[in-house]
């Protein structure tokens, strides 16, 4: 027993802090350990300083402006969007067909809006909503060309040693749209 006693407190002593040399202490960065500069005691890459509030103000102002000159002299080429509809995300141009695997309320022939638009960026320009960009922005009008029934699918469940085999025929609906336009507001704020 007093054999334990004697290697628990020589393992104690063991863990104390020791006195470092004086070349160790030199190098140290002062907290009293000491750490070599790696890629693990500190991140590869420099540390950025943050930007003044009054740069950053100037820097949006201009972009902003820019952006407004090409939307007013109409000189930015075609426009896309991804928009979100029918729990899935497309990225659409003008004149372009949608399928989509389910049916909603709208009949053939309507004119609907698409009102969840993420994202829209021509070739000098992109306007990310966070996460959606407003309504009064941008417009995105499609129209139902087609509601249709997709082949049909066979889903099938089978175990193995029981005898349980069950077929199941699925026709899935389909609808299909055609984007008419993406319009963009005359002007950002």
């Amino acid at each position: 027993m007093a054999l334990a006693r004697g290697c628990g407190a020589l393992w104690r002593a063991s863990r104390l802090p020791r006195c470092f040399p004086a070349a160790a202490r030199a190098h140290s960065s002062g907290g009293g350990t000491v750490v070599p500069h790696t890629s693990l005691s500190r991140p590869p890459w420099p540390e950025l300083k943050p930007e003044p509030e009054e740069a950053r103000r100037g820097r949006h102002a201009a972009l902003v402006s820019t952006v407004n000159q090409l939307i007013q002299r109409q000189h930015f080429g075609r426009l896309f969007a991804v928009v979100h509809f029918a729990a899935h995300q497309w990225k659409v141009t003008a004149e372009d067909l949608i399928l989509i695997e389910n049916h909603f309320d709208a009949e053939c022939g309507d004119r609907i809006r698409l009102e969840k638009v993420l994202l829209v960026g021509a070739e000098d320009f992109t306007l990310v909503g966070r996460p959606l960009l407003g309504k009064d922005l941008v417009r995105v009008e499609a129209t139902v060309i087609e509601k249709t029934e997709s082949w049909p699918k066979i889903h099938q469940r089978f175990w193995k040693r029981h005898r349980f085999q069950r077929r199941e025929i699925i026709v899935p609906k389909q609808t299909v749209l055609r984007i008419n336009s993406i319009e963009l507001a005359p002007r950002l704020t």
